[in-house]
């Protein structure tokens, strides 16, 4: 759905009392932006120091509180915990009565769907799955970013105009996620995002054993070149000494990561093997030159450097 496209006003929630139950890094930037959207936070619960600063920094002037007093005081109520710890969350708010019917509990766990809120939903909340495709830093320019961003999007077919609804009030544009797809989507967004930010940390370490001075600046241009290929080509965007089957190279490769930084041999090897496979599979890697290549990217991470051909 495209943010140009705006709901029907009869479809868009009230102006909510808004409560956040976890002051990470994304908590407390959805309820400033559903601020700019009218809506009213007022509660927010944090344990540590950490996400208390963030409280204070984002939502100035909105009190701290225990979890049960948020609900309490709001209409909306976001769970922003992580994964692990929802179930248990939800199922200890409803078995203390802290849920009040007709209340709109959201959380914004990528791996869950609405289902993981049936206590609350039970005690007469109004369940709703958002969780938004981006990550938090923990500071103002994250409700900058949310402008955009896609959310997925996760709830009961009666309440699923007004979970669209939020979502584009905080400048984001939703996406329907099945229940049953939830673990899927998040998997893929993780094998993105989260591997991305240890691949580019391990290239920065590795220039600057090379001897570059700004490897942030040299990576910059470059990966954001390769993403943007990749996004509008696929793997047709494939290039590098895998992608051309120049298996001395990647042999060379093999035998200075080990030498340097053997940490990082089996993560090259894995991503190696799969790319030789998605450019096998394209077409892009010639089959004459796949054999060597194999035979290299066949190596044991603790074992014997591959040989250069």
């Amino acid at each position: 759905m495209s943010t140009s496209q705006q709901p029907d006003p009869r479809d868009r929630p009230a102006r909510l009392t808004v409560g956040v139950v976890g002051a990470g890094r994304v908590g407390p930037a959805l309820a400033a932006s559903l601020q700019l959207a009218g809506h009213r936070p007022v509660a927010v619960s944090g344990v540590s120091d950490a996400s208390r600063r963030r409280a204070e920094h984002l939502l100035p002037g909105v009190p701290l509180m225990p979890p049960a007093e948020v609900l309490a005081h709001a209409e909306l109520v976001l769970l922003t915990v992580p994964d692990d710890a929802l179930p248990g969350l939800v199922e200890g708010l409803a078995d203390t009565g802290a849920v009040r019917p007709g209340q709109l509990l959201v959380h914004t766990s990528g791996r869950y769907g609405a289902r993981v809120l049936d206590p609350a939903l039970r005690a007469g909340a109004l369940p709703l799955a958002l969780h938004p495709a981006m990550t938090f830093t923990g500071t103002p320019v994250d409700v900058q970013r949310l402008a955009g961003c896609s959310f997925g999007v996760t709830a009961p077919d009666e309440l699923r105009l007004a979970a669209e609804a939020l979502v584009i009030e905080m400048g984001g544009e939703p996406e329907w996620i099945a229940e049953e797809r939830r673990p899927l989507y998040h998997a893929a967004l993780a094998l993105g995002a989260n591997h991305l930010v240890t691949l580019v940390a391990q290239s920065m370490e590795l220039l600057r054993e090379a001897g570059v001075a700004a490897p942030d600046r040299m990576l910059g241009p470059l990966l954001g070149a390769a993403l943007d290929n990749a996004l509008r080509s696929g793997d047709a965007a494939l290039t590098g000494p895998v992608a051309r089957g120049d298996a001395g190279t990647v042999a060379a490769h093999v035998t200075e990561l080990r030498r340097h930084a053997p940490q990082t041999v089996a993560g090259y090897l894995a991503m190696a093997r799969a790319t030789a496979d998605r450019a096998l599979a394209h077409g892009l890697l010639k089959p004459e030159l796949a054999e060597d290549l194999l035979d290299v990217l066949a190596t044991d991470p603790d074992g014997a450097e591959g040989e250069a051909r």
